[in-house]
C-alpha cells in the first residue's frame, strides 16, 4: 500500500518532490520506492526527463488499478473503524464543488461514518476563511491565488478555464459578456484582471454569487464565465485562448482544519476529502473544448 500510495502520490503533483511533501518522506526515499514498485511489477513506470514525469503505457494500467486498490483499501479499514468514530463536523465549501465533486465524496464519507453528522456550507473561499476564523467550521475547503497561498494542506491544483454555453457563442461578442460572482470572488479577479492586460473591452452582463445561478446563466448563452477545471457544469464547453481569451492558469485547493478541532471525525474526513481530490479530480476536469 506504502508503494501504492507513493507512486499515485508521484503522479498527481508531478514530481517526486511533491510527493515526498506528501508522504512525508525525501525524494531520494520516494525514488527508491518507486524503483521498488518497478522491481516488484516488473515494469518501467515512468520516462524520466528534466521537465517532467510521464507513465509508460505499463505505468498508466498500474496507475488505473493503484487507485481502485487504495480506495478498496480505505473503504474496508473506513468501514472496519467507523463503529468508534461518531460526532458532528462543521464543513465550508466553494459552492461550485458542494454543487459538482463534494455530493459523491460525503456521500460516500456518510455510508461509511454513519454516526458522523456533516453540516456543509458553501461560500466564497475567502468568506469561508474568514468565518472559520471566527469559529464557524472545523474543517474548509478554500481555493488560494498561487501568489498568496499560506496555510492548511494543499490538497489539488485546479486550471481554471474559460466556460461558454455548448449551444451559443458569447465569446464572440464585443464586449465581451461576463457572467461572474460578486467580491471577493478569486475567479473574478483573475478574469477581469486578464482581459485588463490583453486590452480586451468586457461587460459584467450577470452577476450571481450561487454556482448554479452562473453555470445556468452561461448554459443559456448569456456570457462566459471562468471556472475550476473539475467543476465544469454539462452544457457548456472550454474556450481556449484561440478564441481570444487569457490563459489564467492555476489556483490551490487547500484544506484548512480550525485551530480548536481535533476530533476522530473531523481527522477521518480531512483524509478523506484529501484522498477523494487525489484519486477523482483530475479525471472529472477533462471536458470537452471549443475546438
Amino acid at each position: 500500500m506504502d508503494l501504492l500510495r507513493t507512486f499515485v502520490k508521484a503522479i498527481d503533483s508531478g514530481s517526486f518532490t511533491r510527493a515526498a511533501e506528501a508522504v512525508g518522506r525525501t525524494p531520494s526515499a520516494v525514488s527508491l520506492q518507486i524503483k521498488r514498485l518497478e522491481e516488484t511489477v516488473n515494469s518501467v513506470l515512468f520516462q524520466r526527463d528534466a521537465h517532467k514525469l510521464q507513465l509508460t503505457a505499463e505505468g498508466r494500467m498500474m496507475a488505473q488499478h493503484a487507485r481502485r486498490i487504495l480506495a478498496l483499501n480505505d473503504e474496508i479499514l473506513s468501514s472496519l473503524r467507523q463503529p468508534n468514530v461518531a460526532g458532528r463536523v462543521r464543513l465550508g465549501a466553494p459552492h461550485e464543488y458542494t454543487a459538482s465533486l463534494l455530493p459523491d465524496f460525503l456521500g460516500k464519507f456518510a455510508q461509511s461514518h454513519p454516526n458522523v453528522m456533516l453540516e456543509v456550507t458553501s461560500d466564497l473561499s475567502k468568506n469561508l476563511l474568514r468565518r472559520q476564523q471566527a469559529g464557524e467550521f472545523d474543517l474548509v475547503i478554500a481555493l488560494h491565488d498561487g501568489a498568496t497561498a499560506e496555510g492548511g494542506r494543499s490538497i489539488h491544483t485546479e486550471p481554471l478555464v474559460w466556460v461558454g454555453s455548448e449551444d451559443h457563442s458569447g465569446h464572440l461578442r464585443t464586449p465581451l459578456p461576463l457572467v461572474l460572482a460578486p467580491p471577493p470572488c478569486i475567479y473574478r479577479t483573475r478574469m477581469l484582471n486578464g482581459l485588463n492586460q490583453m486590452g480586451r473591452s468586457c461587460r459584467i452582463v450577470y452577476l450571481s454569487s450561487s454556482y448554479n445561478g452562473i453555470s445556468a446563466a452561461v448554459q443559456a448563452g448569456i456570457g462566459v464565465t471562468v471556472m475550476a477545471g473539475s467543476t465544469i457544469p454539462p452544457g457548456t464547453k472550454i474556450l481556449s485562448e484561440r478564441e481570444g481569451l487569457p490563459a489564467l492558469g492555476q489556483l490551490e485547493l487547500r484544506l484548512h482544519r480550525g485551530m480548536a478541532s481535533k476530533s476522530e471525525a473531523l481527522f477521518r474526513l480531512e483524509d478523506y476529502i484529501a484522498g477523494s481530490f487525489a484519486r477523482s479530480a483530475p479525471q472529472r476536469g477533462q471536458m470537452r473544448t471549443g475546438d
